[in-house]
This record gives structure tokens, C-alpha cells and sequence, in this order.
């Protein structure tokens, strides 16, 4: 009988948020899978757990996976987790979690925090739909691209910036969505949790005063703002149209308008203006 992978959550820095759950589970494998087993072990001995471990990282995962896969087929039980989060969510694990799936071996998530949701539900920025990008591009080239690609998204992205680019991010984010709305989430569930929010103006100025930034960065950003001037009046007259005759009232249609196509109110209302003369 085959065994199982559990897919451990652990936390971003307070250990209240470990669950009895996740104890018991890693109490009970024969093996626990870390990204550092260094970081590990203190999680470990906190909880007082004694139980093997082994790295299994990005860079050994593709060589690790199909070993532990038959150990797993052989019925033992392991357990993978990250050094704070949930595993495989910009972090190590999808291929032996694909690989175990692929071998019909039970997968079981045990629920753990994820910077990005927290981030996002504490922000403020409009939460749905939205899209996780994970880690943003080192480089400026890259990261001009891969804000560019977001702001195409037309909904609110959450993706993870390094401490030492974050203003640089912002700069080359006020470039491309305009006034979107922000926030930037640092050092979450930890001693020195902080949240600014606001216009991506306003949050820029906020982390350009400060001679350093440090911890762990999610940040969570609306909708591109676009100008008027981008925008097609006959394409905000058929969508408004549309939302009428599907029986929305006058203002919450402009709201939606204006929140679909990253408008101010009284800018749809001028399109629509325009539309009919």
C-alpha cells in the first residue's frame, strides 16, 4: 500500500500560527523534506519533534523527487514544508508533488499562512479576481516586462519583491499603472509587521524617505490607471449599456465601468458624454 505526502504549511515568523495539525503530521512521517534543515530544526525542537530530515531544495529537487517518490510507493510517510509558508507556492515541492499525484500517492495540504493572502486581505485593493505573479524579475529590463504583462491583467496583482529593489519596483510600477492603488506588506505576522497603502505616488514617497528597507516584502497592486485619453468611448458606452439593460442602476454601472477599465467616475462619465454627441 502506498504511503503519503503531506504538504506542510509553517509560519512566516509567529509560531502561533503552527497548527496542532501540522504537528501531529510531522510527528508522524518517517521523513520531513526541508528547504534548509537548519531553518527546520529550530521549528522542530519548539514543537518537539523528532523526526528525520533531508534537504530537498530547487536545486536538487529534480535529482531528490523520483527517490522519494518510491519511497513513498513503498508506504512511508513524508512531509514536505518550506522555511515559512506554504510549499510549493514560491517555494520547492511542485515536482514531487506532481510526480506523486502522476503515481496515483496521496498529496494532503495541511493549511498554513501564504504572505501574498494575508497581504492581500489586509490591503484594502480590491480583492477579486486577482492574480499571484511570485517572485518579480531581478533585473529593470525583466521587471519593466513583467509589470508591463501584469498591468495587462486589468485586475489586481500580488507578487513578492526583494527589500533592496522595493522603491525601484514602485518607480517602475508609478510608470506603468499610473495612480494605482498599492500596498506594500513587510515583515508579516512578525514583530515589526507593517502595511502602507494608498497611491502607488504616495507609497513611492513613503519608502524613498527611509534611508533602508528590510524583512520580507509582499506587494499587493490594483489596477492599472489608465487616462481618458487610452480609452475607446464607444467601448465604455457598450459595456455601460450592456450593465443597464441587465438591470444595474445608473451609478453602480458608472462605478463598474470605471473599475473595469482603471477610470475615475467622472472620467467614464465624460466618455459617455462624448459617446452620445
Amino acid at each position: 500500500m502506498a504511503g503519503k505526502l503531506f504538504v506542510v504549511g509553517t509560519p512566516l515568523g509567529n509560531l502561533s500560527d503552527f497548527s496542532p495539525r501540522a504537528v501531529e503530521a510531522l510527528k508522524s512521517a518517517d521523513l520531513i523534506l526541508c528547504e534548509d534543515t537548519r531553518h527546520t530544526r529550530k521549528l522542530l525542537i519548539h514543537f518537539g519533534i523528532d523526526r528525520p530530515t533531508e534537504s530537498h531544495h530547487e536545486h536538487n529537487e529534480d535529482e531528490t523527487a523520483p527517490r522519494l517518490v518510491e519511497r513513498l510507493e513503498r508506504g512511508e510517510t513524508l512531509a514536505l514544508v518550506s522555511d515559512a509558508g506554504m510549499p510549493v507556492i514560491s517555494d520547492p515541492g511542485y515536482r514531487i508533488v506532481r510526480l506523486a499525484r502522476e503515481r496515483g500517492i496521496a498529496v494532503e495540504p495541511i493549511p498554513g499562512p501564504v504572505a501574498a493572502i494575508l497581504a492581500l486581505a489586509a490591503s484594502g485593493v480590491p480583492p477579486l479576481p486577482f492574480t499571484f505573479l511570485g517572485f518579480s524579475p531581478h533585473r529593470k529590463t525583466e521587471r519593466t516586462e513583467f509589470l508591463r504583462r501584469a498591468a495587462e491583467i486589468g485586475h489586481t496583482v500580488v507578487f513578492y519583491e526583494s527589500p533592496e529593489r522595493v522603491v525601484a519596483s514602485l518607480e517602475d510600477a508609478s510608470a506603468i499603472f499610473g495612480e494605482a492603488e498599492v500596498a506594500v506588506a513587510r515583515e508579516l505576522t512578525k514583530l515589526h509587521e507593517e502595511i502602507v497603502s494608498g497611491t502607488l505616488s504616495k507609497v513611492l514617497e513613503t519608502f524613498r524617505s527611509r534611508d533602508s528597507v528590510k524583512g520580507e516584502i509582499t506587494i499587493v497592486l490594483g489596477a492599472a490607471v489608465k487616462t481618458a485619453s487610452e480609452v475607446d468611448p464607444h467601448e465604455i458606452s457598450r459595456e455601460f449599456d450592456r450593465l443597464r439593460k441587465s438591470g444595474m442602476q445608473r451609478n453602480d454601472a458608472v462605478k463598474t465601468v470605471a473599475e473595469k477599465f482603471g477610470l475615475r467616475k467622472n472620467e467614464v462619465y465624460k466618455l459617455l458624454i462624448s459617446d452620445a454627441e
